[in-house]
C-alpha cells in the first residue's frame, strides 16, 4: 500500500494504480504510434531515446488471460509525465512492444513506501 494525501491506496487494480500515478503528476496518457509514443495531451510524439520508464505495474485477470495488462509510468525529456497501458502476453500491442525494446531506461521500483 502507498500513502497519498494521508490515504492508503490499494494498487491491486489498474484503475486504482492509474489514480495513484495521476496524483503523483503522471497525468498524460500516451499512445503507441509508428514513430514512438504520442502524448494525448500535447500531441507531441516521443522517440524511445526521449523517454524513461520510471516504474511499471502488472495486473492479471482472475479467470481470463485477456485481462492481463501492464501500466507504464513514463517521464519524457521535456518533463511531461504520464502513463502507457498495454496488454501482455497474447494481448500485447506490437507497436508498444517495438517501442519498449528501444527504450534505454526501464526501472522497477520495488519499495512501495517510496514515491517515484
Amino acid at each position: 500500500m502507498k500513502e497519498i494525501a494521508n490515504e492508503k491506496v490499494e494498487m491491486n487494480t489498474l484503475v486504482s494504480c492509474t489514480k495513484m500515478l495521476d496524483e503523483l503528476g503522471f497525468k498524460t496518457q500516451f499512445k503507441a504510434v509508428v514513430q514512438g509514443i504520442k502524448s494525448l495531451t500535447t500531441e507531441r510524439t516521443f522517440t524511445p531515446s526521449e523517454v524513461k520508464i520510471v516504474n511499471f505495474y502488472r495486473f492479471e485477470g482472475d479467470s481470463n488471460p485477456d485481462d492481463n495488462s501492464i501500466l507504464y509510468a513514463i517521464k519524457t525529456v521535456n518533463g511531461e509525465k504520464g502513463t502507457l497501458t498495454d496488454g501482455y502476453g497474447p494481448t500485447s500491442d506490437a507497436q508498444v512492444t517495438t517501442f519498449l525494446k528501444e527504450v534505454e531506461v526501464i526501472e522497477k521500483k520495488v519499495d512501495k513506501d517510496k514515491s517515484l
